[in-house]
């Protein structure tokens, strides 16, 4: 069920459906993991039920709002704009996993003790990734090397000084600045635009081949290195089976929780076909245990 509306003036176009949603869900349990654990933190949005944000549709890269609520099984996606609603609609779906069908999703618990006492504890979670490759890719070249918190207040400036109301930079601002950044950040955010514009960034593109060919894609990318390519992937496109193979915080828990001796390929073969969000289940446990990047320990 959808429908649309037009503001007086013309200038902001709604667009609103009504999505199924297969499997476990929980959207006050994805919204809190969104807004705690960084990179792509959310900002916090008091006591409302729903999620409320503001993304680059990757169609046309024009700003969307987009305002979702749970209804039993069932997501309301309201998204407003004046580009293409349809697919910021489905760009929503995407970075809220909305579009993955999870009916199998327990099936992993019964297979994997671990994964399901993870399950227990994050009930109906469902991996909320970057709004888009493109905005995961720029923050990974704004994090290199540098911390966290320098990290964000970059991307900060950048909303800030050359978004849209909220809205990250589009990939054409974006190549056009002179940025003033440490190191190749730079060189780097233009090579980064230029693979948007050039659709070599795309989400849909990403999930629509194997992981490992993404992550390779992702990786002719200037400045984008192995780490960097499977942020793009993992929580860029979102790809609910794709495995992180240069994620230290994951290898460490995979090795307290599962034993020294058990590899990390030979712990997945169980999650499939959800390896990302086995893969997520754990960092986000971990985080909160061990407070390693947000740097406050203990149970929210």
């Amino acid at each position: 069920m959808s429908g649309s509306l037009v503001r007086p003036g013309g200038a902001m176009r709604q667009h609103e459906v009504t999505v199924e949603v297969r499997g476990p869900w929980s959207l006050a349990t994805s919204r809190a993991f969104w807004e705690g654990f960084a990179p792509a933190a959310l900002p916090a949005q008091g006591s409302e039920q729903g999620l409320h944000t503001v993304f680059r549709v990757e169609a046309d890269w024009s700003r969307a709002e987009a305002t979702v609520a749970q209804q039993d099984d069932a997501a309301r996606v309201r998204v407003a704009g004046d580009g293409d609603l349809d697919a910021a609609a489905a760009q929503v779906c995407r970075f809220l996993s909305l579009d993955v069908d999870a009916r199998g999703w327990p099936d992993v618990g019964d297979r994997d003790p671990v994964i399901a006492a993870a399950q227990a504890q994050l009930p109906g979670l469902r991996p909320c990734g970057f709004h888009s490759p493109y905005e995961a890719a720029a923050w990974a070249v704004l994090s290199q090397r540098v911390r966290i918190v320098q990290a964000a207040r970059l991307r900060d400036d950048l909303v800030r000084h050359h978004g849209d109301g909220g809205a990250f930079p589009p990939p054409q601002t974006l190549r056009a600045l002179e940025l003033d950044l440490p190191g190749r950040k730079g060189e780097y955010l233009h090579a980064v635009a230029d693979a948007a514009l050039e659709g070599r960034l795309d989400g849909a593109a990403l999930r629509s081949v194997e992981p490992d060919e993404a992550v390779r894609a992702v990786q002719e990318v200037k400045g984008l290195g192995p780490f960097a390519a499977e942020l793009v992937v993992v929580r860029g496109a979102n790809a609910p089976d794709a495995l992180p193979r240069h994620e230290s915080r994951l290898e460490a828990e995979v090795a307290e929780r599962y034993g020294a001796d058990r590899s990390l390929d030979d712990v997945a073969r169980a999650w499939r076909p959800f390896r990302t969000w086995a893969a997520v289940h754990l960092r986000i446990l971990r985080e909160r245990r061990t407070a390693e990047i947000g740097g406050r320990a203990g149970p929210r």
